[in-house]
């Protein structure tokens, strides 16, 4: 293999260029190498590269990834020509929080270990837009895609399908039947796979609120009802939902949400609220008696669900896809404001 290889750098909010890095290898039995086949831009990605979540650069840009192993030591529990989705955060599958399914919290690596958010300090891992990564804990992290799962539809599965499944798979578990409400905004596509994989997993009443006409009728597409959030206009809480997914990022939505949820229920924002506090009305959420999380989601704990409910075609993540481009133009690209865009290497 080459010295270098070419990868998309992220330098400043508005500005990518491709640079020649040196080229990973092999140097543990349980590393890999993988070639993109698609790769999909998180929801995070946008506002890092408008400036809104503010990251310093220079770094290695793409996380979301549909791959194939290209090379892999002899420990790495794969073999060259196979099609896996890599999970976006480094985790070892072997330390306490990750046998505890927090692989977002791997103690084996730096915190925050990714692919494709090298920024502030972190370690840059390398981009998934580019010529090819090295995965470590390859027998660990690597999934394998089904052959009837096409590479497009799973390509978010590395990171925002399974952030918008844990905010209603194991809710739904619980609570089987639930109704479950969508609070949509910044946090598109999560808020849009978490509506669709309660409808795959057969929650009662789905119902998806956001402002973008767009977004609403995707959420259709994929089985939910939609309405308009609407809080500008003074919409009521009155209805109550068991199960509450805040993907909208802002503190009105919040408290909307918090509001909307009926006695003992569950809500969780899949959002990053990026003030030093934010409002939150806990009167309210303690005589609900509401359980609230927010977190980074642990990719690959959900994971082999994830594609198992792909593969067996009641989850449709390709409804979320707006756009697919090509990797040299990833760099004017990554700009455009929709839910899911796709990039393919030339």
């Amino acid at each position: 293999m080459s010295s270098s290889i070419n990868q998309l750098t992220f330098l400043k909010p508005g500005s990518f260029e491709w640079r020649e890095v040196a080229a990973p290898k092999i140097e543990s039995p349980t590393d890999a190498l993988v070639r993109p086949l698609v790769v999909a831009r998180c929801d995070l990605d946008l506002y890092i590269a408008t400036g809104f979540v503010p990251m310093a650069g220079p770094f290695g840009f793409g996380h979301e990834m549909v791959g194939e192993v290209i090379d892999a030591g002899e420990g790495a529990g794969v073999q060259p020509g196979r099609r896996v989705i890599v999970p976006f955060q480094i985790s070892c599958g072997s330390c306490d929080p990750c046998r505890r399914g927090f692989t977002a919290s791997c103690r084996s690596v730096p915190a925050y270990s990714a692919f494709g958010l090298g920024g502030n300090g972190r370690k840059d891992f390398g981009g998934a837009i580019g010529d090819y990564v090295k995965v470590p804990f390859a027998d660990h992290m690597l999934v394998p895609v089904p052959d009837a799962v096409d590479s497009i539809a799973a390509a978010s599965a590395a990171d925002n399908i399974p952030d918008g499944w844990r905010a209603v798979a194991p809710q739904l578990a619980e609570y089987p039947g639930a109704s479950v409400l969508i609070v949509a905004g910044l946090a598109q596509s999560v808020g849009l796979y978490a509506a669709g994989a309660a409808v795959a997993l057969g929650a009662g009443r789905v119902l998806y609120l956001d402002d973008n006409p767009d977004n609403r009728a995707r959420a259709i597409a994929m089985g939910a009802s939609a309405e308009p959030l609407g809080l500008n206009e003074g919409r009521d809480h009155k209805e109550q939902f068991e199960i509450v997914v805040e993907a909208a990022g802002t503190p009105p939505a919040l408290a909307f949400a918090i509001q909307s949820c009926a006695p003992d229920g569950i809500l969780t924002s899949v959002s990053i609220h990026l003030g030093q506090t934010t409002p939150v009305p806990l009167t309210a959420a303690y005589y609900k008696g509401l359980r609230f999380q927010t977190s980074r989601a642990s990719a690959r704990r959900w994971l082999p669900d994830v594609v198992d409910c792909i593969a067996c075609g009641k989850l449709h993540p390709e409804h979320v896809t707006h756009r697919t481009a090509k990797f040299s133009e990833a760099p004017d690209a990554m700009l455009d404001n929709g839910p899911k865009l796709i990039f393919l290497p030339d």
